[in-house]
């Protein structure tokens, strides 16, 4: 199926998420959690996702996840991810109960677009320490792609994680897993940069992110990404595609804020006082600008060709 085809039968299918100005949601991708060995590329970041994560929970805000949450192509068990972040998961567990938590798949974690897989690996968890199951994400349901529509004007955000633009980690995505479980995650710890990985392929993300433009373009849609780990926020006036960035930069996670009507890029980093304390803070990268901004004319979609 064309790329492009493929993204609009995503866009087509997707459960429509309703919102309003007074809605507060917060998107991160490409956690990558991992099973807190070398390769677990979230280790050097969890503290800040936590304290992010911890912040957004007591200021009422909705979490999307938008694809690559857990590093399935690395770890074969999901459970010793669960094990060795178990902090993380409790906090996820209590968004969930509240009706505040949505996970969206992305290539490194596909296999939770099996239902048997979500039933078996996310539905319930083994404690060790208590030697009982224990509830998790009881009943959820992983999506490949959401919209987020407004009550009033019906304006529509569209969230796909946007592996769907490569073949390589899309239809070809096993062979990519097993190159990445059984070759380049050893010889990373040589130096070794991998090469299929869009994150740190510059080549591959333009390649991506300039499918997921053409996309924008052709149907005058917002879209909001992750994948390539490279934020992305556009100008009033240019196509509406946004992406999160991801929860692997170095000494920082990025993510998109959607709150009072308004879209922020934001990071969040360790800061240092005057006298030398540590401490983790957010800044706003690009934004807040009004999600109003992004509705154009017809003369402004002939503009983009």
């Amino acid at each position: 199926m064309d790329k492009l085809k493929r993204i609009s039968k995503i866009f087509q299918d997707a459960e429509k998420i309703p919102f309003d100005d007074s809605s507060k949601i917060i998107l991160f991708s490409d956690v990558h959690r991992g099973d807190g060995s070398w390769a677990d590329d979230f280790l050097k970041n969890q503290n800040l996702y936590y304290a992010a994560l911890n912040h957004y929970y007591h200021e009422n805000y909705s979490y999307i996840e938008i694809g690559d949450g857990d590093e399935l192509w690395k770890n074969n068990k999901l459970s010793e991810i669960i094990d060795v972040h178990n902090d993380t998961f409790n906090l996820l567990s209590r968004f969930y109960n509240e009706g505040r938590f949505y996970m969206i798949s992305g290539n490194h974690d596909i296999v939770k677009q099996s239902n048997q897989y979500v039933t078996d690996n996310l539905y319930q968890y083994f404690d060790e320490r208590t030697k009982k199951y224990v509830p998790l994400f009881e009943k959820i349901k992983i999506h490949e792609g959401l919209i987020l529509k407004h009550r009033e004007t019906n304006q529509q955000l569209f969230l796909i994680h946007g592996h769907q633009a490569n073949i390589m980690d899309y239809e070809l995505w096993w062979f990519s897993r097993f190159l990445v479980r059984y070759l380049w995650r050893h010889l990373e710890l040589f130096g070794m940069n991998d090469p299929t990985s869009t994150g740190r392929n510059y080549e591959k993300k333009e390649e991506v992110d300039n499918i997921l433009i053409d996309w924008v373009t052709q149907n005058n849609q917002i879209l909001i990404a992750g994948h390539t780990h490279r934020p992305m926020f556009p100008e009033v006036g240019t196509p509406p595609y946004f992406n999160d960035g991801s929860c692997v930069h170095p000494l920082s996670i990025t993510g998109i804020e959607i709150n009072d009507g308004s879209i922020a890029l934001i990071k969040w980093s360790v800061k240092t006082k005057d006298d030398g304390t540590l401490y983790i803070d957010k800044d706003f990268l690009e934004g807040p600008r009004k999600l109003s901004d992004y509705q154009y004319s017809a003369n402004d979609i002939l503009r983009w060709f």
